[in-house]
């Protein structure tokens, strides 16, 4: 690869003030299982629906630490699971329980701070820059969460600490499990030099063959890469990346983000095939969504329905009314139906259904429109 130009486009400025920890529960679903159930301790404990009894359907939610050193992982097909451990034990996921221990974390969360950003059940960021106790020390503050949340929970959690999200994230991984790692300014260069690329947060399949192309296997070879040529083959993840491993980024804590939408979706192992079944399932479907935007006090303009067929493609499509959309189960299962009616073959069959609230606001009594299907 020809190098051009290493003169940067714009100054790099770091802030190195704030305090900032990633925590991240250690193989969380896996481990909730194991400690409601002991036996799955000395078990490759892989949480996904049992391929064997799907026909071969499946994700892996996660899987304990002995099943991982088989190659489980996150993400990959349930199948596949079986095949490099046809030993594993599997657990259905059961996620009402998971979201209740979620919430006991993140109340702990609120002990230290009240900037937090949750980036999933299992994860969030934390900036204790100004922390509630007065503790002062990120890595003390580090501690004492791992240790309020084993107490409460008999969960472990690794934390990275850092001055920014990006390095914060990075020492999390680094310190799995159960750890505690720290990225100073001075630090940096020596600490990324030899993580892998395809370890940077943000790094895809897709984007690491690409990189591998153009000499760039871990942090030492992409700090050598100019501005200009990143930003020539990654566009502005290029300019982000310049920036990530040279130790900058910006990007706050994001504990007043608006929710843009809420959504419900259900995943069946064995696909649907009726009209009958698909109207059920929308109705349960709506009756979840019902819930979830009562709690936040919300209301939209937009319905999404989404459905995925049994060859994996997956349709989407919206409603946009000019008024708000009436908050209750029949007026959701009206719209969704009436949009499946639209777009979907039932005889390709349904292993998917969806529907999300979109184009939110905050409930007010001058916006609200009247019922759609009750009358006075």
């Amino acid at each position: 690869m020809q190098m051009s130009d290493t003169k940067e486009l714009t100054p790099i400025n770091i802030d190195d003030k704030r305090k900032i920890i990633h925590v991240d529960m250690d193989a969380f679903y896996a481990s909730i299982e194991m400690r409601d159930n002991p036996a799955f301790k000395k078990v490759p404990l892989i949480v996904a629906h049992d391929p064997r009894k799907t026909g071969g359907h499946g994700v892996v939610t996660t899987a304990n630490y002995v099943a991982r050193k088989f190659g489980v992982h996150s993400a990959m097909s349930a199948m596949k699971a079986l095949e490099l451990c046809p030993q594993a034990t599997f657990k259905d996921p059961d996620f009402p329980k998971y979201r209740f221990v979620s919430d006991q974390i993140h109340r702990i969360f609120h002990m230290f701070t009240d900037k937090i950003e949750p980036i999933a059940f299992d994860e969030a960021y934390l900036d204790v820059t100004d922390d509630k106790k007065g503790i002062g020390d990120a890595v003390l503050i580090a501690h004492e969460i791992q240790k309020v949340i084993f107490d409460e929970t008999n969960l472990t959690c690794s934390t990275g600490v850092s001055y920014n999200k990006f390095l914060a994230k990075m020492a999390s991984e680094y310190s799995k499990p159960v750890g505690v790692a720290i990225i100073e300014r001075d630090d940096v260069t020596e600490f990324l030099k030899n993580i892998p690329i395809e370890r940077f947060r943000g790094v895809g399949k897709k984007t690491v063959p690409k990189m591998h192309e153009l000499g760039i296997f871990k942090g030492a070879d992409l700090i050598k890469v100019s501005e200009n040529d990143l930003i020539h083959y990654f566009g502005k993840f290029g300019y982000v990346l310049y920036r990530w491993v040279r130790g900058q980024d910006d990007r706050p804590v994001e504990y007043q983000r608006e929710r843009k939408s809420i959504g419900k979706e259900e995943t069946y192992g064995k696909p649907l095939t009726s009209d009958s079944e698909v109207e059920s399932r929308l109705r349960v479907i709506s009756e979840k969504l019902l819930d979830a935007v009562l709690k936040r006090q919300k209301h939209g303009k937009t319905i999404v329905l989404k459905l995925r067929y049994s060859d994996f493609e997956t349709v989407t499509k919206r409603v946009t009314l000019d008024e708000f959309i009436q908050n209750d189960v029949e007026t959701y299962y009206f719209y969704s139906k009436q949009i499946f009616d639209d777009i979907a073959d039932i005889d390709r069959q349904i292993r998917l259904l969806g529907i999300t609230l979109t184009n939110l606001t905050d409930q007010n009594f001058q916006e609200v429109s009247l019922p759609l299907f009750k009358h006075f």
